[in-house]
């Protein structure tokens, strides 16, 4: 199994876990108060992770292009987090945390697009059905 399965594995189970324990944190409260919320809880535990590994060693390395994307990274995932809880505040789990997996399909598309990667027949099947798979939990 390649090293990376097992993190993979675990961050669907939770990403699960994330929309579960969102929905019934939202219940009465501000979507972007609660987005807010869970990223300060995001903030404090990455940053801990990091200083507790050492890994801030590594900041003056940083390159100014790996700043600007990972700042733009940083964008992109508040944005979807704002977009996310606002979605789930209004709509039921079983309709929203399909849409929000078409992620998967987008993303081999965009890495096709900009990273120069190729998608394989196989790839673009297992698109095709995430794309088919969402439409079908959607609007059933």
């Amino acid at each position: 199994m390649a090293s990376w399965i097992p993190y993979a594995l675990l961050s669907a189970l939770f990403a699960a876990l994330t929309t579960i324990f969102t929905k019934i944190g939202i219940r009465g409260v501000d979507s972007d108060l609660a987005t807010a919320i869970r990223t300060v809880v995001i903030l404090l535990l990455t940053w801990g992770i990091a200083l507790a590994r050492g890994a801030t060693a590594g900041l003056p390395a940083l390159t100014q292009r790996t700043w600007v994307f990972l700042v733009l990274s940083g964008l992109a995932t508040g944005a979807s987090w704002l977009c996310y809880f606002r979605a789930l505040k209004l709509g039921p789990v079983t309709k929203v945390a399909p849409v929000d997996k078409l992620s998967v399909a987008l993303s081999l598309l965009l890495a096709a697009a900009f990273l120069g990667e190729t998608i394989s027949v196989r790839g673009a099947l297992g698109a095709g059905l995430i794309l088919a798979g969402t439409l079908v939990l959607v609007w059933s």
